[in-house]
């Protein structure tokens, strides 16, 4: 089952394009999107989110175009973006209650998975916290409300090494129970090790897409095929 389809999303800053974008993401998949700081990731990924709006193109959650029913995809999708920076004084408790608000959906059992797995206090609020446990609580709210498709945006950046260990082991499971993962990153070696399918953006541009296996080849590895695209991309 296809959860997302970006079909030709383009979007203009001064000095940057983000161009012609298209990629799907099915049912079971994890996928990388990965590129260089700067190369359009977190600009595709707000783009997807309606959190700014694209110049041209489509989105679809679920076969729903997210900007004409933003309120019912967003029901069924968890976002990360990094370090939580909002009610910053407020209890991470009520913090994900109003979030179960939102999402019509309250799960006390599965919000206490979570914070143990990452070891948050729910009396604590964000403003008593370090960088990397807001980045922790940002996935935690994510994953509160049982979302079949996360969107993750440099998940591992800020995360302590058990941290990482134990993302990745809830990406997986996802994976295996019919969800599916579309995250940005630039870390190869963690793409390459977890990801079955990746696309990789070079100057608001995707260079290449498709199945992990088939992208890179025997003896070879996602780093040298990262580098012999970006360098025929940059030749052309």
């Amino acid at each position: 089952m296809e959860v997302l389809n970006v079909s030709h999303l383009s979007k203009a800053y001064p000095g940057f394009r983000l161009e012609d974008v298209s990629f799907s993401v099915r049912t079971g998949t994890i996928m990388g999107f990965i590129g260089r700081n700067g190369a359009g990731k977190s600009t595709t990924l707000k783009s997807i989110m309606n959190m700014v709006h694209a110049d041209a193109g489509q989105v679809t959650f679920f076969g729903l175009d997210m900007t004409k029913n933003e309120r019912t995809v967003k029901q069924r999708i968890g976002y990360a973006g990094g370090a939580v920076d909002y009610y910053k004084k407020k209890k991470i408790r009520t913090l994900l209650e109003i979030t179960g608000v939102f999402y019509d959906h309250w799960d006390e059992a599965v919000c206490r998975k979570y914070l143990q797995l990452f070891s948050l206090d729910e009396n604590k609020t964000p403003s008593e916290l370090s960088e990397g446990m807001k980045v922790k609580l940002s996935l935690v709210i994510a994953l509160s409300h049982g979302a079949r498709l996360l969107i993750l945006d440099e998940p591992f950046v800020g995360l302590d090494p058990k941290a990482a260990v134990i993302l990745k082991g809830i990406m997986a499971e996802i994976c295996r129970e019919g969800g599916a993962i579309f995250f940005s990153t630039h870390v190869l070696d963690v793409a390459e090790k977890l990801c079955n399918k990746v696309a990789i953006v070079k100057d608001g541009r995707l260079i290449a897409s498709g199945d992990m296996d088939a992208i890179v080849r025997p003896g070879q590895s996602l780093e040298s095929i990262f580098m012999e695209v970006v360098d025929d991309a940059e030749a052309n």
